[in-house]
């Protein structure tokens, strides 16, 4: 048993090693990568965590444009359909946070521009540089 501990604590400890040592092979000509793991990191965070804010959000741009009658029947159910979107792609970004890539969801959080209606774009696209 205690040979199985063993190996799965060295597998963790590779594991971990593995997962940062992209950081640590970052470069003078790339200064930014740092701070764009960080950015992806806590823009996943966030889009996890207030993913729920897409309801009220859609309730509202969906009764703006149509009535608030249509507003509340299909922009509550349209909402729950984007903050599933929202989490699973918040759930990709902060999985993939150390791959340099362009945020999947446009706005990238849902307060930024709470008018424009959420997008999904191309997911792990590389950033122009």
């Amino acid at each position: 048993m205690k040979n199985h501990k063993r190996i799965f604590l060295g597998i963790l400890l590779s594991s971990f090693f593995m997962i940062l040592a992209p950081a640590s092979h970052a470069n003078d000509n790339d200064e930014n990568y740092n701070e764009r793991v960080k950015t992806k990191a806590l823009s996943g965070l966030a889009n996890i965590g207030a993913s729920f804010l897409e309801i009220p959000k859609n309730v509202i741009n969906i009764s703006n444009d149509t009535n608030v009658v249509w507003g509340v029947v299909g922009g509550a159910p349209y909402g729950g359909l984007i903050m599933a979107g929202r989490i699973v792609s918040g759930i990709a970004d902060l999985v993939t946070c150390f791959i340099p890539t362009t945020p999947i969801t446009t706005p990238v959080y849902v307060w930024d521009d709470f008018d424009k209606n959420t997008t999904f774009g191309d997911a792990l696209r590389l950033e122009d540089r």
